[in-house]
């Protein structure tokens, strides 16, 4: 079942083993505007005589389960059993439609898309059983690999229906029945996932886990400052370390980075360890680059300064400068620095490039971008670039961008051989595509029950937009839809704005992207308005949120992208962010009363179309932070794996907690000045060592994001909690850089 084996549509038949008596059905996963019910080889389901079921899975795993959920789906309402399906991991190749396994998307945009396989599928099965039974076919149900005819307890193994299923005619997706939801085996239930054991038991393969034959492992020196090229490096001392087999250089990139190769000398060896050493003995100097005077203390005033002056409008309702003028006003500026990936996989890829055509082996998110990227690189057609994607190692968005991919590619066509790329810890900490560095200004007026009437606030950050396009000043659309032009709350004078700012080093999507410094600011200052008002933080946010209707942000003039999802399927619904909040709260134990040091946090935000809150107890002794308690609350439409959903609510808090405790990197003369974990830490098992309980809010809406929506409550929970603590409030991260030993 666990078979990880790249597969295109030329080989499908040959991998499969499928004789003339085989079933091969092709289901549409690209454009959604062709017809869904079309037979274009996309999507393969096979059934094989032998009654095996290969589903064919388009997205990478890192973790999430994706895997297996997404073919377990077509597997539910085909009617399989799980032991018979055997899972083909696809390569990279448009026929697919979007591979980018990010943004929380697998699911909501392709669920559909499965259940039309697996009945369409089905269907012919039930047709095939009736007509051999002389019944009707509405009368048939699959389940167990069998279709059954309940009034005459007669049952037919899928395997034995495989030719005269082949002969009918595909129905259209019109045509076709779907299963009762309540009569569902896996979708809402959950199940076994094809690669637990081999993960538990040290069988899975990873990227890194590569070998080929004559293969030569090489890893890379690089400039510390961005956009920096080699001006000169002596490779005898190099050379002369046992297994180093030759230095190669790569050239830089060309205009704006995107996905390209950074650049460098490569040492190439028959180890990594020569490797490794080989590099250090390198001595590159690096001409100057634009990006040599970045120091981020220095633009962290900058951002503050701009957040302070206002920007671009985004969304405005009411008159915020009239209004202001008969309130009590209270501001805010918050502060988030640069963040890391940080996988517990760095970036790796293998490439073994001959006769015009390269072979790609690589822990990637996006197959496809890397098939483009090698293409370019290599100056050959993506389409003799094949992409065979590992198992991920983590990935959080780092993975989703393939300039290590090339940079394998690139060094396999030029020593002739297959190369391993390596990123050392060091490599993946000080040429990551960073998290922006962001600062948020926030300002409100209050009415004499101390709740705002007047709401302006102001985010300035380098767009990801800068990673593609030059002279990139102000932040997406996209950008600007996460957490920031679609503020829930119930207040009739708005103004949201966005400053200008520059990138100096390449910008990236990390998991939650821009939902991280604005949900830190906003509900965080949320929060010192309750407590300024002296009103529970709880009754004042519920109030704040107001009643239960669907935000209207076109009419308020924001371009709101909603994560792709359909605005009419997926509103922004207040009276669902009510719900988790209340239901994370009463987890929590919301009011009880607290020892001294002792604190509750509370946070809730919508992103990648589900709802999440987060309610904190931390204990704050001699100045050392102890989450003691993580209770969550998600409402993310219909619960395809109830599993891996509290799995990834429960990941989210650790991620968020490292991010929020001790995240981020700075950079002095351009160069970034943390190197390991040693200096550039991660939440350890000591750190994260508290229960963490989730409540999954049932719900029949269509299914939202999972993997990313339960990172932004937490940073602004756990500095509620801290101020909760001790009355010491912190507005800018990490907290480790605060000192709390008084507090």
């Amino acid at each position: 079942m666990n078979d990880c084996r790249a597969i295109d549509r030329r080989d499908f038949l040959k991998f499969t083993g499928l004789s003339s008596a085989g079933l091969i059905f092709g289901m549409r996963l690209g454009a959604q505007e062709e017809s869904a019910d079309r037979l274009a080889p996309d999507l393969f389901v096979s059934l094989e005589p032998d009654g095996a079921i290969h589903i064919v899975a388009h997205r990478s795993e890192m973790g999430t389960g994706i895997r297996s959920v997404l073919p377990m789906v077509v597997a539910d309402e085909l009617g399989a059993r799980w032991e018979d399906v055997r899972i083909v991991q696809a390569t990279g190749d448009a026929k697919y439609g979007s591979q980018n396994t990010d943004g929380s998307r697998s699911i909501w945009r392709f669920y559909d898309r499965m259940l039309l396989a697996g009945a369409t599928a089905g269907q012919m099965l039930s047709q095939a059983a009736a007509a051999r039974w002389g019944v009707g076919p509405e009368t048939c149900q699959r389940r167990d690999s069998q279709v059954i005819h309940e009034p005459s307890k007669r049952r037919i193994a899928f395997k034995e229906l495989i030719v005269e299923a082949a002969a009918l005619p595909v129905p259209n997706a019109e045509n076709l029945v779907y299963k009762d939801p309540k009569d569902r085996q896996y979708i809402g239930k959950g199940g076994a996932l094809v690669d637990f054991k081999d993960i538990v038991h040290g069988k899975a393969v990873f990227g890194a886990d590569i070998r080929l034959p004559d293969m030569l492992f090489a890893v890379i020196d690089r400039s510390p400052v961005h956009g920096g090229t080699a001006q000169q490096f002596d490779a005898t001392a190099a050379m002369a370390v046992p297994g180093v087999q030759s230095v190669e250089t790569i050239a830089p990139f060309k205009g704006v980075h995107a996905f390209q190769a950074l650049g460098g000398v490569a040492v190439l060896a028959t180890h990594s360890h020569a490797a490794i050493q080989g590099r250090n003995q390198l001595q590159t100097q690096w001409n100057a680059s634009p990006h040599d005077g970045y120091d981020t203390e220095a633009y962290r005033s900058a951002l503050l300064e701009t957040a302070s002056k206002g920007g671009k409008v985004v969304r405005q309702k009411g008159d915020y400068a009239k209004a202001i003028e008969r309130l009590k006003k209270h501001e805010a500026s918050y502060y988030v620095p640069h963040l890391l990936h940080e996988p517990m996989e760095p970036p790796v890829a293998t490439a073994d490039y001959r006769d015009g055509q390269c072979l790609i082996w690589a822990p990637t998110q996006n197959p496809q971008a890397a098939q483009s990227t090698v293409a370019a690189a290599l100056g050959i057609p993506p389409e003799k670039v094949i992409v065979r994607v590992t198992l991920l190692g983590g990935g959080f968005g780092r993975k989703s961008k393939p300039d290590y991919v090339a940079e394998a590619a690139i060094l396999s066509k030029q020593a002739g051989r297959p190369v391993q790329v390596l990123w050392t810890r060091e490599d993946d900490i000080r040429h990551d595509y960073f998290h922006s560095v962001a600062a948020v200004r926030v300002e409100a007026g209050v009415d004499d029950d101390g709740y705002p009437q007047a709401w302006r606030m102001c985010t300035v950050f380098p767009s990801i937009s800068s990673t593609f396009a030059e002279k990139v000043t102000h932040a997406s659309a996209g950008e600007m839809s996460m957490g920031f032009n679609d503020l829930p709350f119930d207040i009739p004078h708005l103004l949201c704005e966005n400053g200008e700012a520059l990138a100096h080093v390449r910008i990236g999507w990390l998991r939650s992207v821009a939902n991280i410094q604005h949900a830190f600011a906003i509900h965080s200052f949320i929060d010192e308005l309750a407590v300024t008002a002296g009103i529970d933080p709880l009754t004042y946010l519920n109030r704040v949120l107001g009643p239960d209707r669907l935000l209207d942000l076109k009419a308020e003039g924001a371009d709101y992208q909603n994560y792709g999802g359909p605005y009419a399927t997926y509103p922004v619904d207040t009276a669902r962010l009510k719900a988790v909040l209340n239901t994370a709260a009463k987890s929590a134990g919301w009011g009880q009363p607290m020892p001294k040091g002792v604190g509750h946090g509370i946070a809730v935000h919508r992103s990648f179309l589900s709802y999440i809150a987060i309610a904190l107890r931390v204990r704050v002794t001699d100045g050392k932070v102890q989450v003691e308690q993580a209770d969550v609350a998600i409402d993310c439409g219909l619960a395809v794996h109830p599993d891996r959903v509290q799995s990834q609510m429960e990941g989210s808090v650790v991620f968020g907690l490292s991010l929020a405790m001790m995240g981020g990197v700075t950079m002095s003369r351009g160069q970034v000045n943390e190197s390991n974990f040693h200096d550039a830490p991660v939440a350890r098992m000591a750190d994260a060592n508290m229960p963490i309980r989730v409540t999954i809010l049932p719900s029949q809406a269509p299914p939202g994001g999972v993997g990313e929506p339960g990172v932004p409550p937490l940073a602004p929970a756990l500095c509620n909690a801290i101020a909760a603590a001790t009355g010491k409030r912190i507005r800018s991260l990490p907290i480790t850089d605060h000192d709390l030993s008084q507090a």
